[in-house]
């Protein structure tokens, strides 16, 4: 898989809304200047107030799969793995950008979607 940016989606469940917000600023603070990250982002879910994602960016899938596998990765996601929505089959999501539109130019895509890609 290369080619595109990748977004890891992050699913969290907590009862304690005063715990999520320190925690996620912890794991992004642990986590500057990791090779690769572009930015990350903290949701909170509108129909469910238990409800957080946390989305990742990266510049490619090789960069992400570098960090994942290194040892300094559990050690900068720590703060936030006892939110993690483990009532999921799977508590996170991996996406690859195929094409987007940047913020106030919705007619002029920056990446062409290709058949078969």
């Amino acid at each position: 898989m290369t080619g595109g940016a990748i977004e890891v989606v992050l699913y969290h469940l907590s009862d304690e809304p005063d715990l999520v917000l320190p925690a996620y600023h912890e794991a992004s603070r642990r986590m500057a200047g990791t090779a690769g990250l572009l930015g990350n982002k903290l949701l909170h879910a509108l129909g469910d107030p238990r409800s957080y994602v946390v989305v990742s960016r990266w510049s490619d899938w090789e960069a992400f799969t570098a960090w994942e596998s290194g040892s300094a990765h559990k050690d900068q996601t720590a703060p936030l793995r006892p939110l993690r929505d483990t009532g999921r089959d799977r508590p996170f999501e991996i996406y690859r950008e195929l094409a987007s539109y940047p913020e106030g130019r919705a007619a002029t895509p920056t990446a062409d979607v290709k058949e078969g890609v």
